[in-house]
This record gives C-alpha cells, sequence and structure tokens, in this order.
C-alpha cells in the first residue's frame, strides 16, 4: 500500500488518516499501541521528508496478515542526504523526529532509492516474552526502551556530534542504526 505525499505541511494530517484507515481495514483498532505507534512514526518521517526536501515523497505500509510479522514502513523521498538525528536544545521546537524513530521502532534505518533515499522502521506485533523477574516493558510499546538497560537515553556526545563534519557516526547508538551506518557508509 502506498501513499503519494505532496510538499504541504498538511500532508503529514493526511498521512495520519490514511495510515489509521489502512490499520482499521486490517484489524488493528485506533487503540491499539501498535497502532498508536505506527501513526507516531509516519507523522514524524513524513514530517521530516515535506520539511526537509520541499519535493513530493511516497509514503509505503506493508502490513502482512501474518500476526507475528513485523509491520514495516517506508518513506521514500527525492533528497539524497543521509537522515542525521540532531540534539536540539531544550526549547527547541523540532529535531527529535529521529529521536523518537530511533526510541519507538524495534528497527530503522535508510538506504539510497535512486537520487533518492528511502528511511523505514519495523515495529514487531508482539513483545517478546519476559524472563520471570524482569521489569515490565514499557507502556507506550511493549518492546523496547532508549536503553537495554531502561534508563533514559543521554545526550552525550551531542556537541561532539554536532561539530562532526561529515556525519560518520550515530548519535544515537540504536543497534538497527549502527548497522544501517555500517551497510552504507557515506563517502567523504
Amino acid at each position: 500500500m502506498q501513499l503519494e505525499i505532496r510538499p504541504d505541511p498538511a500532508e503529514v494530517g493526511r498521512a495520519r488518516r490514511w495510515t489509521r484507515a489502512r490499520l482499521a481495514v486490517s484489524g488493528i483498532a485506533a487503540e491499539d499501541p501498535l497502532a498508536e505507534t505506527l501513526v507516531l512514526l509516519v507523522s514524524e518521517l513524513v514530517t521530516n521528508a515535506v520539511v526537509h526536501t520541499g519535493a513530493p515523497a511516497v509514503l509505503r505500509l506493508s502490513l502482512p496478515c501474518e500476526a507475528v510479522a513485523p509491520v514495516r514502513l517506508e518513506v521514500a523521498d527525492a533528497s539524497s542526504r543521509a537522515p542525521v538525528p540532531r540534539c536540539p536544545d531544550d526549547d527547541a521546537t523540532g529535531g527529535r523526529g529521529l529521536a523518537l524513530v530511533d526510541g519507538l521502532a524495534d528497527r530503522w534505518g535508510w538506504s539510497t532509492d535512486g537520487t533518492g533515499k528511502r528511511i523505514w522502521c519495523e515495529l514487531d506485533r508482539c513483545a517478546p516474552p519476559r524472563a520471570p523477574g524482569a521489569a515490565a516493558a514499557p507502556a507506550a510499546r511493549g518492546g523496547r526502551t532508549a536503553r537495554d538497560d531502561g534508563r533514559p537515553r543521554e545526550a552525550a556526545g551531542c556537541e561532539e556530534a554536532a561539530r562532526r563534519q561529515p556525519y560518520d557516526k550515530p548519535v544515537f547508538g540504536g543497534p538497527a542504526y549502527e548497522a544501517v551506518q555500517t551497510a552504507t557508509r557515506l563517502a567523504p
């Protein structure tokens, strides 16, 4: 399933509505944590495409019939610029989108796509079973915390990362992000 996105901020709301409708047809209720998280991820990735490229984009949603298969979201745009997580000031009104994606998605990454790029993320439909005595998973997603030990992610390295040109290492160290960076090293 895919939706063509025009370079207009109003398209973000349309993308959310389209996603909710596709989820409903697939039997995923709007109040389901999976649906809420997926709609937030759609909002963040479509916003990034609209704001940072000023060009049309394509939103793709893959909802496999198997209840255990992950849900995959992709946004393809015409910009060849790599997505770069930022470290915004506390007062900044933007710049947290990729940090949200990193914290909410079970896996995410990006790849070149013709002259542009494709940013993708996946959500597992069911959380892995907990070991006896283990702490409960976060209520919002049920799968992943910002850090493996459950402590909040610190902004360590943000200042150094902001000075580094080009961005050759991830600011946020999620395993999926690191794997994608290794596989798609940018030329200096």
